[in-house]
């Protein structure tokens, strides 16, 4: 709807066809009425109703949606996602650039106050930024030089700068494209790639988070946090018990029952190479007991104390 009227799409489209003579308008002269006019997809002129946070962006595909922009600062070393940033859609990668980093401060900051977290991490937790083109421009380098952060951040064809006036940006943005051009830059680029996009694709992809029915930023920040907690959690099942995922469980439960199978085969053809053995006499077994723990009633097969 109209931010300024509050009016509906079809409601603007009809006042703008009684503007121009059309008293009784039908829908195709309304569809044609919206074809001609400029900047129909505005988000300065229009909101959603339901969820002013959403704004109109155009995805991939070319498509064009209500939809919120969310980032992911990742650690390379441990592939842990450190901060989630959920902004507007319509919010540059070079502006919403500070927001991420903040809050990666933040939440680096709020893990060293536990004692033995702290002395496993280093004293300036966040030292070097690493990021697409996208987030290259002379403001975005020279706030993180200020900050004392090291970029590596490739820098878009821009042909020859002027720099008269502008001699701390130009500092930062040189030492930027020195750094770039290094091996460690080559290295850190491909380990964004992939472990910045194995993130995206846990959360978005596999995850479902491609689409939410949610309104609200807060509301989808909630779900973002709890999907993201589930893939750092899985890091952690991963590195302490050899699997993550519970697809990742079942196959090793497979292969251990394979295993077993396959032992179980050697030792019976190794004692049927062994011939039979001779059956002791006078020997008298114990009469079993048997205790009762349950019950299957149903089709469900769930259990229930016996009587």
């Amino acid at each position: 709807m109209r931010r300024d009227t509050g009016a509906t799409c079809r409601e603007y489209l009809q006042g703008l066809a009684r503007a121009s003579g059309i008293e009784t308008p039908t829908r195709e002269q309304l569809a044609r009425l919206d074809r001609k006019r400029p900047k129909k997809g505005s988000n300065q002129d229009w909101q959603h109703p339901c969820d002013p946070d959403a704004r109109i962006a155009k995805m991939e595909d070319g498509r064009t949606h209500l939809a919120h922009k969310v980032e992911h600062a990742v650690d390379l070393a441990t592939q842990v996602i450190v901060a989630v940033h959920l902004c507007a859609a319509d919010q540059g990668d070079t502006t919403s650039l500070e927001g991420t980093v903040i809050q990666a401060q933040v939440n680096l900051a709020a893990v060293a106050t536990d004692a033995e977290a702290q002395q496993q991490m280093h004293e300036h937790p966040l030292q070097e930024v690493v990021a697409d083109k996208g987030y290259h421009s002379d403001a975005t380098m020279a706030g993180l030089a200020r900050a004392g952060i090291r970029s590596y951040v490739p820098e878009p064809e821009r042909g020859r700068r002027r720099w008269e006036g502008n001699r701390e940006s130009q500092a930062a943005v040189y030492a930027n494209c020195r750094r770039t051009r290094g091996p460690r830059s080559r290295a850190l680029q491909r380990r964004r790639t992939e472990y910045d996009e194995r993130s995206f694709a846990h959360t978005l992809e596999t995850g479902g988070m491609r689409r939410v029915h949610l309104r609200g930023r807060n509301n989808i920040l909630k779900r973002l946090l709890i999907h993201d907690g589930a893939c750092n959690l899985g890091l952690v099942m991963r590195r302490r018990f050899g699997v993550g995922t519970p697809r990742g469980l079942r196959d090793l439960l497979s292969a251990l029952w394979r295993a077993l199978q396959h032992l179980g085969r050697l030792v019976t053809a190794l004692l049927a190479a062994a011939g039979p053995s001779p059956r002791p006499t006078n020997c008298q077994l114990p009469t079993p007991t048997f205790v009762a723990l349950g019950r299957a009633t149903g089709p469900s097969g769930r259990l229930s104390p016996g009587s």
